[in-house]
Parts: structure tokens; C-alpha cells; sequence
């Protein structure tokens, strides 16, 4: 077992529910600060649990974190029979749009703190939540639901809501994508949306909901090019974009890892998608397919967790609280009765 008073400032998955031991070999290697599971990783309470525990063992450091994308709707890694199903953020959308903005934020707030109570569970400590892209007709359909409205104050009011059900349940939120994927016409996965809104409309729409959320301690960027920003590079790999926008406009100062290396809008080798993100700014590179040789890739090119990065990592881990109390049986029940509602 290694211990390592510095990881790597990189996030790995990994391929499927336990480590492998050339898995297990490459972590004590190259130390990355966390592991993000996927429903490959996932089978039942038991293993989730055991599997986050090996790789805490393996990289030696008791608090290293461990993410997961547990929206609700289509982006629920955890899901049942096991766990239970949570609705996408357009339910709670809908709700504020017919009305009951205040209802929406409680239900939103509500059903993290639920799914907080199911990761925390696991020792799972980090969830990619929330979404605060604009649904915006001219979007593709990758953000769609998962998007908490159409207009700035609606997003950033209900994300923020997320976000504190998130952390009074001991887990933290991620923020995303920085500074924004909802009038993306492509899906990041498979290829490079490129936007061509005037800087001054993308500031008063787009980026409004991050600016109104940079107070979050984790961030991810956007695969999206931004062309009245930086026409050649998306967020992910601008220097212009990270210094001008995230860390200027929209002033967010948390630790900002990348959307994951392995997406289909990024070009290049493994190697120099992660040299690259580190260059424009990047705190963290986030990797997720699980192949062990595109890790090694990305592991080779990544420094050591240290300075701005490493203050604002620790800056985010320091805000993991004590789960607040709940009483879980009658919360669920009150959250069933609200989406029932909606």
C-alpha cells in the first residue's frame, strides 16, 4: 500500500465492480486524488461499498474521494431495485415555471438530501450535481432534461437548492458544465459543439447561473467552444476561457476538474488532452472510461496535487460536514407526495 502525502491531480475510473490487480498495481502508482463510478462499477450496496473501500486502501488516504454522477432521470448510476428512482431536474423546472417556485426548491433540495443519505451510505463523497446549463431550444438534447429551467435566476435558484441538499447530507456538489453547455447544437460525447452567441448575450444567459453558484467548492468544465471567447479551444483546454470567464466573470475559485478526457469533442492523444487541460487551468483531470491504457496515458502527464490546485482541493474536501439529521422513512414519503404533485 502506498501513502502518498500528494496524489496526482487526476480522477480514474475503473472497469468494472472490484479492482483488478493490474488496477490496483497502476492507483498505487500513480495516486490519483479520486475514483468516479459508473453502473459498470455498481451491483449492489455491499460491493459499491466494498469497492469505494479498496480504493481508499489502495491509494492510503482514508478521505481520498470518490464520485458519482447520481442526477436522477437518465443520469442515475445508482438506480433500482437497490436504490430508488429520482426524477430529472425538469420535474422541478416544471413545477417553478406553473408557479410554485418555492415548492420546486424544496422538492429539489429534499431529493438530494435523500440522495446524499444513499451515497454517504456507500462512503461515496462527491456527487456531479448540479446541472446549472440554460434549456434553451436551440440545445441538444444531451442537456435537456437534466437542466433546471430556461432562465438564469429559475437555473441558479433550484441548483442552488441541490447543491445545499447535497451538502447537508455529507456530500458534495459539482458544478456543471462551466460556463455552459445548454446552447451546445452537439453532444460533447461524440463531437465539439462550437457556439457562436456574442459574448455580452452568453454573459447575461448562459453564464449567469455559474456567477450565481461560484460560491460551490467543486466545478467541471464545458467541452464547448465559445467563439467570441476563444474560437480555437473549448472551455476545457482555454486559457482565455478558465482565466477570463470562470475564474473572472463568473468568479468561481472552487477546484475545477475537466468534463472527462475520453469524450469524443476533445482531439489528440490521452497524454496531451490532459497536458493541455492543465495548461488552460484546470485544477484536476477527470478520466472515466476505465481503460487501463488511456489512465496510464493520462496519469503520465498529470503533476502532483500542489499550490493553487491543492489549496482549492483541500478547500473543497475541509466543507464535508456531518450529515444533518433526517428522518429518512417520512422523507421519502414527503418527497414521493411532492413529485406526485408536480
Amino acid at each position: 500500500m502506498t501513502t502518498s502525502p500528494a496524489p496526482r491531480a487526476f480522477i480514474t475510473g475503473c472497469a468494472g465492480t472490484a479492482l483488478t490487480r493490474d488496477e490496483i498495481a497502476f492507483l498505487e502508482e500513480a495516486a490519483p486524488w479520486g475514483l468516479i463510478l459508473f453502473r459498470r462499477n455498481v451491483e449492489s450496496p455491499a460491493q459499491v461499498a466494498a469497492l469505494v473501500a479498496a480504493f481508499r486502501a489502495t491509494v492510503g488516504r482514508p478521505d481520498a474521494p470518490v464520485l458519482i454522477d447520481q442526477e436522477g432521470g437518465r443520469v442515475q448510476r445508482l438506480a433500482p431495485p437497490h436504490w430508488p428512482a429520482y426524477p430529472p431536474a425538469d420535474v422541478f423546472a416544471r413545477r417553478a415555471e406553473a408557479g410554485d417556485t418555492n415548492g420546486a426548491a424544496e422538492a429539489a433540495r429534499l431529493g438530494a438530501r435523500l440522495m446524499a443519505a444513499d451515497l454517504a451510505a456507500l462512503g461515496i463523497t462527491v456527487d456531479c450535481v448540479p446541472c446549472a446549463d440554460l434549456r434553451l431550444p436551440e440545445g441538444h438534447g444531451i442537456i435537456g432534461d437534466r437542466a433546471y429551467g430556461a432562465t438564469p435566476p429559475q437555473v441558479a435558484h433550484l441548483a442552488r437548492a441541490a447543491a445545499e441538499g447535497l451538502m447537508s447530507g455529507g456530500v458534495l456538489p459539482v458544478l456543471k458544465h462551466i460556463p455552459g453547455h445548454g446552447r451546445a447544437r452537439a453532444d460533447s460525447h461524440e463531437s465539439l459543439p462550437v457556439v457562436e452567441t456574442s459574448r455580452a448575450e452568453l454573459e447575461a444567459t448562459d453564464f449567469a447561473p455559474f456567477r450565481a453558484l461560484a460560491d460551490l467548492p467543486l466545478g467541471m468544465t464545458a467541452h464547448v467552444v465559445y467563439t467570441a471567447v476563444d474560437p480555437d479551444r473549448p472551455a476545457t483546454t482555454s486559457p482565455t476561457v478558465i482565466d477570463e470567464i470562470i475564474r473572472g466573470h463568473i468568479g468561481f475559485d472552487g477546484a475545477l476538474m475537466s468534463d472527462d478526457l475520453s469524450m469524443g469533442a476533445l482531439a489528440g492523444s490521452l497524454a496531451h488532452r490532459a497536458e493541455a487541460s492543465f495548461a488552460a487551468g484546470c485544477d484536476l483531470a477527470l478520466h472515466c472510461n476505465g481503460r487501463l491504457n488511456e489512465m496510464a496515458d493520462v496519469a503520465s502527464r498529470t503533476p502532483l496535487l500542489a499550490g493553487e490546485a491543492a489549496r482549492r482541493c483541500a478547500a473543497a474536501l475541509a466543507r464535508l460536514a456531518v450529515p444533518e439529521e433526517i428522518a429518512l422513512d417520512e422523507a421519502r414519503t414527503r418527497f414521493s407526495a411532492m413529485i406526485a404533485a408536480s
